[in-house]
């Protein structure tokens, strides 16, 4: 008896006649009046395959769940968008892509055009113009409601793997663009957005980065981000919507970005007569004298260092080393920069004996590197730890670079230790834990333990 209600669940809404099956479904009363196809929808699935029905038939009751919901809603949600995801899913569901009219009337798109023309004839159903022929009205979401929607639905699939202080960074930087839209602009639809609207958005960014009188007070790289994330929104937002010809207005517009600012290294004289000298970091608090300790030996990010997990920090190890890798975990995951960034690092000198003393990882940091650099920024300029006002945290890092580079370790060694892209196909695992750390002693720094 189970099994048969189960059965009875998994072919709702099929019909088979003469071998092949049939979509076959009862328009719900309180929205007769508003479908053209009432009391019964009935369309061919073109196949006696029960497996591929079963899959058809799934868009087909998704879409017109979603037209019947739009039929009925009160205001909290958009008819219109509804009307136009029904039409998307329906045009799948018979083999094609959705296109808008004025895509299909291109002279490229006559045979696509001509296969829809039969497919109607072929149905019967005139309730398939629209959708197939692309005569069904772009919704008038605004840029706002479209980032919403590019942030859950579009790109939800990329933000996944990214943890939550990652997400609400990388939202923030593209909810900057939008933001800076409405300002200049408006919250206006996406369809009516025109090469205008780019234009002043480019004019605004063109006198922070290259004004007539004074200087600069933006970089063209903060220009170049707002208008990229303009040109992503409005090509993923109508290729999302079935308009994948549309020309997009932010095309071509963009900064010459020759100068490129980049923190300068500091010198090893400074980190061996200063940075280590026991009493210049006694007034930080454990873990973030930790995190910089081992960034000294290692040239690891400082977002990479705070985030390890226990595991990760294997002193047990022959070699003992960092395992700098994204977390997996699907409750609490988080990415890496790159997939070059995934690396073994032996453990040398004061950063073998910091992560012995925080074997345990850095709860204080987790997924809090911006605190994390703020910390060590304000205190490495408030002690004038830094040689120049030029120098950040990371110069640290470009530290560690210069030093591998002056000890005489090989270029393709260098870029694996620092996470950087390997420019040729990948063999082997770039030497063993043992070559690794044999060469990393060669450039390891005397220290007092104390510093610890």
């Amino acid at each position: 008896m189970g099994r048969n209600r189960e059965l009875k669940k998994q072919d709702r809404f099929l019909a088979e006649r003469a071998g092949n099956y049939y979509y076959k479904r009862r328009v719900p009363t309180e929205v007769a009046h508003l479908d053209k196809r009432t009391p019964i929808i009935r369309m061919s699935l073109k196949t006696d395959d029960l497996a591929l029905a079963r899959r058809k038939r799934d868009q087909l009751e998704a879409a017109d769940d979603a037209l019947w919901a739009s039929l009925i809603v009160d205001g909290v949600t958009d008819p219109a968008r509804r009307r136009y995801e029904a039409a998307v899913k329906r045009v799948e569901a018979l083999g094609f892509t959705f296109h808008a009219a004025q895509d299909l009337e291109r002279p490229e798109a006559f045979g696509d055009l001509m296969q829809r023309i039969r497919e109607l004839v072929a149905s019967g159903k005139e309730d398939l113009a629209e959708p197939l022929l692309g005569a069904v009205e772009t919704p008038r979401t605004t840029i706002t409601d479209a980032f919403k929607l590019y942030c859950e639905e579009i790109v939800a699939d990329e933000l996944v793997t990214k943890s939550k202080a990652q997400r609400e960074q990388w939202k923030k930087v593209k909810q900057r663009a939008v933001n800076n839209f409405v300002s200049l602009i408006s919250d206006k639809p996406m369809v009516d957005i025109n090469r205008d609207d780019a234009a002043k958005v480019y004019r605004h960014w063109l006198a922070r980065v290259a004004p007539k009188e004074g200087s600069p007070t933006a970089s063209a790289s903060s220009g170049n981000r707002d208008m990229g994330n303009l040109r992503v929104l409005y090509d993923a937002y109508f290729k999302h919507m079935g308009d994948t010809e549309r020309k997009n207005p932010f095309n071509s517009l963009g900064f010459s970005n020759k100068i490129k600012k980049s923190r300068p290294p500091i010198p090893t004289d400074w980190i061996r007569g200063r940075i280590l000298d026991p009493e210049a970091l006694a007034g930080l608090n454990e873990e973030a004298r930790g995190i910089l300790l081992i960034m000294i030996e290692t040239g690891a990010r400082p977002s990479e260092i705070a985030n390890l997990e226990p595991s990760a920090i294997r002193l047990s190890h022959r070699v003992p080393h960092l395992s700098i890798e994204p977390r997996e975990d699907p409750d609490d995951p988080r990415e890496i920069k790159t997939a070059s960034s995934r690396r073994a690092v032996p453990l040398v000198g004061v950063a073998l004996s910091a992560a012995q003393r925080h074997k345990g990882g850095f709860p204080r940091y987790r997924d809090r590197e911006n605190d994390l650099s703020a910390t060590l920024n304000k205190y490495l300029r408030e002690n004038k730890l830094f040689p120049t006002a030029r120098h950040t945290l990371y110069s640290f890092r470009h530290s560690f670079e210069d030093r591998m580079k002056d000890g005489g370790l090989e270029d393709e060694l260098r870029r694996l230790l620092m996470g950087h892209t390997v420019d040729r196909p990948k063999y082997g695992s770039g030497g063993s834990l043992e070559w690794r750390q044999s060469e990393l002693k060669k450039i390891a720094l005397p220290f007092d333990p104390a510093i610890v």
